[in-house]
């Protein structure tokens, strides 16, 4: 099968939807939480969450236009603060539940059966029930100019998590988390690594690690 450019927009909505979604392969899931400045607190699963960079600790999180409310973005440009929950398979059946579209006024914690939970140093909820939880406050915003999608970039300010996922290295062994993935809008796998490799130099072959 062969897709040309002239074609695509021809295509259905949903099945363009889908294949454009799935095309990138695995994607991180994760839940982000925030709480608007009236202290109502809003979950919401995201695919697109990535590493921008570790001196000073940045992630970034690319999300829809807000031609229509966006609980998540209000949430953030309001307090400045967000939460990054990785998923893990006791809990993706909640997590896909957020992406429904709940009203203003209702929280998808209690909609969805997952419990808020604070600290002292990020002013926004995190998912108790997940493993790998990650604070950030808001740095930046960029508008994607080809379609209205926004990408945030939020510092880390905190990060909690198990004490046996993380090695001597600082490598965060998110197997151990039993953390998924998606693929598409609606499809979470598990994982199973093949391997860690050195670090490439020119000349030399890879070893196993």
């Amino acid at each position: 099968m062969k897709i040309v450019n002239e074609n695509i927009l021809a295509f259905e909505k949903l099945y363009r939807t889908n294949l454009f979604n799935s095309l990138s392969g695995f994607k991180s899931a994760n839940l982000i939480g925030t709480i608007s400045k009236e202290g109502k607190t809003n979950l919401a699963i995201f695919s697109s969450v990535i590493h921008v960079g570790a001196n000073p600790p940045l992630m970034g999180l690319l999300m829809r236009p807000v031609s229509v409310e966006r609980h998540t973005y209000h949430n953030i440009k309001g307090t400045c603060f967000f939460t990054i929950n990785q998923i893990h398979k006791d809990i993706f059946k909640q997590a896909h539940q957020t992406s429904a579209r709940y009203d203003k006024d209702v929280s998808e914690f209690d909609a969805c059966g997952l419990t808020p939970e604070f600290t002292e140093i990020v002013k926004a909820p995190y998912v108790k029930e997940s493993k790998i939880k990650i604070g950030l406050k808001f740095l930046e915003e960029h508008e994607i100019k080809s379609n209205g999608t926004i990408f945030i970039v939020g510092e880390i300010i905190e990060v909690i998590f198990p004490d046996e996922v993380i090695a001597k290295t600082g490598y965060v062994d998110i197997e151990k988390a039993e953390t998924i993935v998606i693929s598409g809008l609606d499809s979470y796998h598990e994982t199973k690594r093949i391997a860690r490799l050195s670090y490439a130099k020119p000349g030399l072959e890879p070893k196993e690690i």
